[in-house]
């Protein structure tokens, strides 16, 4: 799913974004819900990136305010097991990607664009003002659990950030 954004594009800079695990659902301008191995993975676009709820998980990469920590590059957390479910392994990894030129930006945007256009798993943000000022969510079957893969877009700096998170179910 495709949309367009009614909101100012808050992110600036891939340096701005943070990262938090087990936050509250947050104010989201667009959500689709995906079911897969049992959970509903939702993905929202916020207005300063996104937020995944997926079972028991809430995973945030936004500007968030003073206290959260930065985005890392990688991060783990055990999930344990309660009455109604079992218990989960989650894993985390984001880079960014910064691009020499304007063409080369928006050859990458374009590229993540034309992947995810027909799937009824992703979800993709197009923010006022830029082109290609986007955000983009898409869930990822793996054999071992769920998955989902975020781009986050920055034509000011020509910069993508990726991510890639997964919850791997108990063996």
């Amino acid at each position: 799913m495709r949309t367009t954004l009614d909101t100012p594009y808050l992110d600036a800079r891939a340096d701005a974004l943070s990262f938090a695990l087990g936050l509250p659902p947050l104010d989201a301008l667009a959500v689709l819900p995906v079911e897969r191995a049992g959970l509903t993975v939702e993905l929202r676009l916020l207005g300063a990136s996104h937020q995944v709820i997926a079972g028991p998980l809430s995973e945030t990469v936004a500007c968030l305010p003073a206290g959260a920590g930065p985005l890392p590059g990688r991060a783990s957390a055990s999930l344990p097991a309660d009455a109604a479910r079992p218990a989960w392994a989650y894993e985390f990894t984001a880079a960014t990607a910064a691009h020499a030129d304007a063409a080369a930006f928006a050859r990458a945007v374009e590229t993540v664009r034309a992947r995810l256009a027909d799937r009824g798993d992703a979800l993709t943000g197009d923010f006022p003002g830029s082109e290609h000022a986007v955000t983009a969510l898409a869930v990822e079957d793996t054999d071992i659990g769920i998955g989902w893969r975020t781009w986050h877009a920055y034509p000011q700096t020509r910069e993508i950030v990726m991510t890639r998170s997964r919850l791997v179910r108990p063996s």
